[in-house]
């Protein structure tokens, strides 16, 4: 017998001073047994940071035809797609291809510094795709504001993010290592 998702239920109240975005969500998040906390909680950071009433979680951790998270709009066509951890090239390129503008936020350290090196021609060919890396010590505290129901706030301003629990806070720092080119 398969072992079920974990059921995560989070009130996130969202303040983007950048984007002018006040928003309390109720969520709900199914962790897959082989998905981490840490992971969860980058998922969750990246919904804070595109907050959206269109937006919604995927199965991309068990779809490759689904992202972690999207936004479509209302004829089904994707606005937007992200993707979090070290996705592969293959399906990112595949993303950028039926996805107006393509996010992946990369963590992991090491590894995930090597994966953009690795791959870092073929991503500057997409001009739709946009990569942020997260520091892991960041992505590290992040996961210990996991619980199965949390209360959290999420504060964005002057190109800084705070998430918070009420008794702690994570102040995460993002590194723009590819920007997708600017629309006309």
């Amino acid at each position: 017998m398969a072992i079920k998702a974990t059921i995560f239920k989070a009130n996130l109240q969202i303040a983007d001073m950048e984007r002018h975005y006040y928003q309390d969500h109720a969520l709900t998040l199914a962790r897959h047994p082989s998905e981490t906390d840490e992971r969860m909680m980058v998922r969750l950071l990246a919904f804070a940071l595109h907050a959206h009433e269109h937006l919604e979680f995927g199965q991309g951790m068990t779809d490759d035809d689904e992202a972690d998270l999207w936004r479509k709009d209302l004829t089904g066509a994707i606005e937007l797609w992200i993707d979090v951890g070290i996705p592969d090239e293959k399906l990112i390129r595949k993303a950028c291809g039926r996805a107006g503008q393509v996010v992946v936020y990369s963590y992991g350290g090491r590894i995930a510094e090597m994966w953009f090196a690795q791959n870092s021609a073929q991503f500057e060919r997409q001009q739709n795709l946009a990569i942020i890396n997260l520091p892991q010590e960041n992505t590290r505290e992040l996961a210990k504001l996991a619980q199965r129901t949390m209360n959290l706030q999420c504060t964005i301003q002057d190109g800084q993010v705070w998430l918070s629990d009420g008794s702690s806070s994570v102040e995460v720092e993002r590194t723009l290592l590819k920007a997708a080119a600017s629309r006309k």
